[in-house]
């Protein structure tokens, strides 16, 4: 009876968190550069001196989907995607970097590179400041390159995005969205990370998919939580038979 017990009860607490990592998916279908959350079910037995008749299931984060998300273009000269395999490097207020495939930059008043969140775009060379009263372009390999509105319209390079290509299996998610590498280390500029100018990549979560799995997850958690009631059911009655005799 309790191994009936153990199952559902942990099944539907776990269901539960898969919803939630299925919801974040979905709220962020149209977030610039989102890698979707992957999440797999798993039984784990419970360690103890008796026979190993007992078994937890748990939610196993197995990562992140990688596959690119679509690309769109925006003419914006601050925005830039990344072709293929690759990311953006950030600096985070503490000095470390992190690591994101969102390319929607801005300057701030003091001509400064930044995420919309106000991180620091990590060049080459450290900080990367654009010249006032200059128009920008972003090049292939990831080279600003900036050009005088007034006076002699000379194309000057002023610095180059610091572009990084680690492999996937190293990258684990914060929990602002960001990657890092698990050893907390800096990943070494990849020269043969490409990029678009004027463009976007937008969130790779799969809409139709992410709502059959909540639907799907939806039903697991009845299924597991009838099972509930039919042990708490065959609990009553074989109680009333013990009782009875």
């Amino acid at each position: 009876m309790d191994k009936l017990i153990y199952t559902a009860m942990t099944g539907a607490k776990a269901t539960m968190g898969q919803q939630a990592a299925v919801a974040n998916n979905l709220a962020n279908v149209s977030t610039t550069g989102f890698r979707a959350e992957l999440h797999r079910l798993r039984a784990v037995p419970v360690q103890s001196e008796a026979l190993p008749t007992r078994a937890f299931v748990v939610d196993s984060t197995t990562g992140s989907d990688f596959t690119s998300g679509p690309m769109s273009q925006t003419g914006r000269s601050l925005d830039a995607a990344i072709n293929g395999s690759g990311w953006f490097a950030v600096s985070l207020p503490d000095g470390s970097e992190a690591y994101t495939r969102s390319g929607c930059f801005k300057l701030d008043e003091n001509g400064i590179l930044r995420t919309q969140g106000g991180l620091e775009v990590v060049g080459d060379s450290g900080q990367i400041s654009i010249p006032p009263d200059n128009s920008v372009e972003i090049g292939g390999d990831g080279t600003i390159t900036a050009t005088p509105l007034t006076g002699a319209a000379t194309a000057t390079p002023v610095a180059r995005l610091k572009l990084v290509n680690p492999p996937e299996a190293d990258l684990v998610r914060g929990g602002d969205g960001l990657y890092r590498l698990a050893s907390g280390e800096q990943a070494q500029a990849d020269e043969t990370v490409r990029v678009g100018g004027g463009y976007l990549e937008g969130s790779n979560v799969n809409l139709a998919e992410q709502m059959v799995s909540m639907i799907s997850l939806s039903r697991q958690y009845e299924t597991q939580m009838r099972l509930l009631s039919n042990a708490q059911e065959n609990d009553r009655s074989a109680t009333q038979v013990l009782t009875a005799r």
